[in-house]
């Protein structure tokens, strides 16, 4: 039976293929652990073996794990849920990144409820580029209003954009997807000099995601197992 270790190395040694095989630099692609459902010792166990990204989508379970290893003081936290109007002080005050921007007021509430303490919050811009009515997220035509928005909140730092492709789709709407992805990301970091993060790609579809330039995938089952319902 393998262990959250066991199943690191493998999604890290699978990272590194994909990443050679699109011929980019080593190191490119960094791995966020949706630890989302998993108890503290499943993270405690992934740290152990050097993990120091993890990603939460509901936020009062986040803050509580994050105030529970508050003495790892190098995991980087992510939000990567909705945020609701009332709940954005406290991801303002507890989280690293939020990974989930999808309207202006949520971006300045976090914006005036960040400590002053603390750095600037670092922010992905989400995409709903296929438009789902399932899914969070802005279209692409609504993207450059929304970035020079939150380029004037001062406690913020636009790092880059967030999306979550369609499932179970033909290789060619996967591609076409992908593609207009990287073309946005490419785009938005050639204008904006604190931007580096496409946070795009999956267990299903991390491969072609690194293929079309993510910076960054996020992989839950394949390192902590099956989610707990």
């Amino acid at each position: 039976m393998q262990t959250i270790a066991d199943r690191l190395i493998n999604a890290r040694q699978e990272i590194d293929n994909a990443i050679a095989s699109a011929n980019r630099n080593p190191h490119s692609v960094r791995l966020l652990a949706v630890s989302k459902t998993k108890p503290v010792s499943d993270i405690e166990l992934a740290y152990e073996a050097g993990q120091r990204l993890f990603g939460e989508n509901y936020i009062q379970e986040g803050v509580d794990k994050i105030q529970t290893l508050k003495h790892l003081s190098d995991i980087e936290w992510h939000m990567i849920g909705p945020i609701q109007s009332n709940k954005t002080k406290i991801v303002a005050e507890h989280f690293d990144w939020v990974q989930s921007i999808d309207r202006l007021k949520i971006a300045r509430r976090l914006n005036d409820q960040r400590p002053e303490n603390m750095p600037p919050l670092n922010v992905c811009i989400q995409l709903n580029i296929e438009q789902e009515t399932t899914k969070s997220g802005i279209i692409p035509d609504e993207l450059p209003a929304l970035v020079q928005e939150i380029l004037n909140l001062p406690r913020l730092s636009l790092r880059g954009i967030m999306a979550i492709p369609a499932a179970d789709v033909t290789p060619e709407a996967q591609h076409q997807t992908l593609a207009a992805l990287q073309s946005l990301y490419n785009d938005l970091a050639a204008q904006v000099d604190t931007v580096d993060t496409l946070s795009v790609g999956m267990s299903g579809d991390m491969c072609e995601a690194i293929t079309h330039g993510s910076t960054m995938v996020r992989i839950g089952t394949a390192i902590f197992g099956a989610r707990q319902q």
